[in-house]
């Protein structure tokens, strides 16, 4: 090869490198700091050496069907028969002695209380263990302030949750935590400062919490040592007034069809479930399900996930960034059939392709069973032309066919009776044809969707970031 050629091959190679770097330009990756079990903050509010919290080293992340889970979620954290884990007392004497008011200051201000609430804060957080890797907004104390940085702390790290199930405080060092707030599909988690890769980190599995729609009385955990334990806490005891229960007995999965993702998921955590879908991105609340997987009546331990397959095409979150549906596009238009020249009747009737309207199972990204088109195995979608039950969707209009006897109306007189047959008998005039007898060319009205039928403008949601 000579030396131009393999320049030449160098700079094709740089401008396709660039056009790439060039495609995600719009929505790169978020840079996420990897907190491992154990490892000191470089920068922390209190204290690591000081007995503040207590993490698990033995805990390994557990999968997950979603990437943004709520934070009533059922045994989504975990906790012990020792749930002395955080020393609440410990960490509210620090932050209200008066020598350290400039930490105080700062702390409060990240959680958007003043210095003087910060006792009744405090009382109103429940100590726990991740159960899975977890993005939150951390918080490091530099130069009299509280910098914000991303960051995934490993499963098994101690924190405190408050009254809606979000990440409030790292135990081991005070370190207020905030709601992740970038998109969970695209992060570049960084192992760095001592904070080594761990056994059984998978960056499609982390999570991300999102707030309860309402306070909690009480916590469902699940011990992470004895799996078939659950431990009911009462949000804001550090452990003193746990229960027990049986973590193995089943639950039965309630009919959800018909209701919308937000209640069905609802329906779920109160019946000690936890509401799955395929994908990074969450279904729009207002979506409606379609399927469950598996079906209803299934019997399931405290905390499995039940699949939800959903209709429609609106946008949910995932971690703050808004992304596709979970879903498969909704049923086409219909199959095309010959062009007509009369608008269609209404379709006011009704259409089987509308949301909720059925029953049938739709795709599941990781076992459901049909892995077929959601909302299109119970009914036919309405043909582009028919217009209704009963109207033929074939074949053109009568209106476009000609006369049979305009051509001896539109050709010229004819000759006298005794020649023989004319050898001048040319075909009809054009200009005697009818003007409708060329076919209608442009697109029928009727072929978008019903109205009573979701547009399909999305891609589904097997599409990952």
């Amino acid at each position: 090869m000579t030396l131009r050629a393999f320049m030449h091959r160098i700079a094709v190679l740089a401008i396709f490198a660039t056009l790439l770097s060039g495609c995600d330009k719009g929505n790169p990756l978020t840079a996420v700091k990897a907190v491992a079990v154990g490892v000191p903050s470089l920068a922390p509010f209190f204290e690591e050496n000081s007995g503040l919290g207590k993490d698990a080293t033995t805990v390994r992340s557990q999968p997950v069907q979603g990437s943004l889970q709520q934070g009533d979620t059922p045994g989504l954290y975990g906790g012990s028969k020792q749930p002395t884990i955080c020393d609440v007392t410990k960490l509210e004497r620090f932050l209200t002695d008066p020598r350290n008011h400039k930490k105080a200051q700062a702390w409060a201000d990240v959680l958007h209380i003043g210095t003087a609430g910060i006792p009744e804060y405090l009382h109103r957080l429940t100590p726990v263990l991740l159960r899975h890797d977890t993005l939150v907004k951390n918080h490091d104390y530099k130069r009299e302030r509280a910098v914000p940085y991303n960051s995934l702390l490993q499963a098994g790290i101690a924190i405190l949750v408050d009254e809606q199930g979000l990440p409030a405080v790292k135990c081991s060092c005070g370190n207020p935590l905030r709601p992740f707030e970038g998109d969970t599909g695209r992060i570049s988690v960084q192992f760095e400062d001592g904070n080594k890769k761990w056994a059984g980190f998978e960056r499609e599995s982390v999570v991300a919490v999102k707030p309860a729609p309402r306070k909690l009385e009480r916590i469902a955990l699940v011990d992470v040592r004895e799996p078939a334990r659950g431990i009911n806490r009462p949000v804001g005891t550090t452990g003193e007034k746990d229960t027990t229960f049986d973590a193995k007995k089943r639950r039965t999965v309630p009919d959800l069809a018909g209701t919308t993702f937000a209640r069905a998921s609802q329906r779920l955590i109160d019946t000690g479930l936890a509401a799955g879908y395929a994908g990074q991105g969450t279904p729009s609340d207002s979506a409606r399900v379609t399927a469950t997987d598996p079906p209803a009546g299934t019997e399931l331990p405290f905390g499995r996930y039940v699949m939800l397959s959903v209709a429609g095409s609106g946008t949910g979150t995932s971690g703050g960034a808004t992304r596709p549906t979970t879903t498969p596009p909704p049923p086409s238009s219909g199959p095309k059939s010959p062009p007509t020249s009369t608008p269609p009747p209404s379709r006011s009737s009704g259409s089987p392709g509308s949301p909720g309207s059925s029953g049938s199972s739709g795709p599941s990204k990781s076992s459901g069973p049909s892995g077929g088109k959601s909302g299109e195995s119970s009914s036919k979608p309405p043909s582009s032309s028919s217009g209704g039950p009963g109207t033929p969707s074939s074949g053109p209009s009568t209106s476009a066919a000609p006369s049979s006897p305009s051509p001896d109306r539109s050709s010229s007189p004819p000759p006298p009776p005794p020649p023989p047959p004319p050898t001048t008998s040319a075909p009809p005039e054009v200009t005697g044809a009818p003007p409708t007898s060329a076919p209608v060319t442009s697109a029928p009205a009727s072929s978008a969707p019903p109205s009573g039928e979701p547009v399909g403008g999305g891609p589904s949601g097997t599409v990952t970031a």
